[in-house]
């Protein structure tokens, strides 16, 4: 079986293929759309999508060298994400699943990063912390269901770092080398100024730092500010995850989402693991971000578990939150 999944839920749009045997991925090709100045505006975004989907899906048959004859499924994206951009990409699958007579098959973002996590990873049975730039969630497999132990109460984590850095004059882009705005920034910092620091149980609150940090610009070093934002961000959700792993008692952490490159992340997440003797998985860096190949992946396994939808109701649902999507390949 070979499925073709898109991924257009932000600022990225992306067609992945997979087979169901190894290696699995047959092509990941993906455009990202970057502002050149201030935020990310959807209806930009969506444009974006618009006009170069044809060519990312050229790529991505060439690169599998297939056609779309050879595909057995569609699988889309269709939430949570940004309403504008979600709508590219569902429409351009309809319009494949109707004139190619092939399987539509409905896919929740954040389950596609988790899928590909447990692909690459080779975890068994983890305490998942999902980190994108829209997410961050502390999750891990029960009884059907992904149960969502610690979430953020307002803002992702990505997000505030990439406020922060945009507000600073420091982005876009946001990333260099391989590496995040504030990582950068923050590798010149040494001192820990004084910011709100808040977990409410497993839950984390990032929309106070932000604003603390914002507010204190100009009156400290600003590589002192990227340095302890990030710290006292990272280590809010170090908390929350050991008060995660302390009640679920897992073997393993599994890190899924673009901010899992972050390289000082890692560091921390590896002082934790090694104080609580459990393994850390971490998904590859090609496969961190959005991309279509998650899709395609975690459609393939919902199709063969007779996952599919009616191009009539596949409906976008920039709100659907991985809690409420049935598993039925892990029960």
């Amino acid at each position: 079986m070979k499925v073709l999944g898109i991924e257009s839920t932000a600022h990225t749009f992306g067609v992945g293929i997979v087979e169901d045997k190894p290696p699995f991925i047959l092509s990941n090709e993906r455009d990202t759309f970057v502002p050149e100045t201030g935020g990310m505006k959807p209806s930009d975004a969506a444009r974006h999508h618009a006009v170069l989907a044809h060519e990312v899906l050229t790529r991505a048959l060439n690169k599998a060298n297939l056609s779309i004859e050879d595909i057995d499924a569609i699988a889309v994206a269709l939430g949570p994400g940004m309403g504008p951009t979600l709508r590219v990409g569902a429409v351009i699958a309809r319009a494949l699943t109707l004139k190619f007579k092939k399987t539509l098959v409905p896919v929740n973002h954040g389950i596609a990063h988790i899928e590909i996590g447990y692909l690459t990873t080779g975890s068994k049975d983890p305490l998942i912390l999902y980190l994108s730039g829209g997410n961050t969630i502390i999750t891990t497999f029960y009884k059907g269901k992904f149960r969502v132990f610690g979430e953020t109460l307002d803002i992702a984590l990505g997000n505030m770092m990439d406020t922060f850095v945009r507000e600073m004059g420091l982005a876009p882009p946001y990333i260099e080398n391989g590496k995040h705005k504030i990582d950068i920034c923050a590798e010149s910092g040494s001192k820990i100024i004084n910011l709100p620091y808040i977990v409410k149980g497993e839950d984390m609150s990032y929309s106070g730092l932000l604003t603390a940090a914002l507010r204190l610009a100009g009156k400290y070093r600003l590589e002192d500010l990227c340095y302890s934002l990030r710290e006292i961000a990272f280590d809010m959700l170090l908390e929350a995850s050991e008060r995660a792993l302390a009640l679920t008692e897992k073997k393993e952490i599994m890190i899924v989402g673009g901010v899992a490159a972050s390289g000082s992340l890692r560091a921390k997440l590896e002082e934790l693991t090694k104080d609580w003797n459990i393994e850390l998985k971490i998904v590859p860096p090609s496969l961190a971000g959005d991309n279509g190949a998650m899709i395609a992946y975690a459609g393939m396994l919902g199709v063969k578990h007779g996952v599919s939808i009616e191009v009539s109701e596949s409906k976008i649902r920039p709100r659907w939150r991985v809690d409420e999507v049935e598993i039925p390949w892990r029960n």
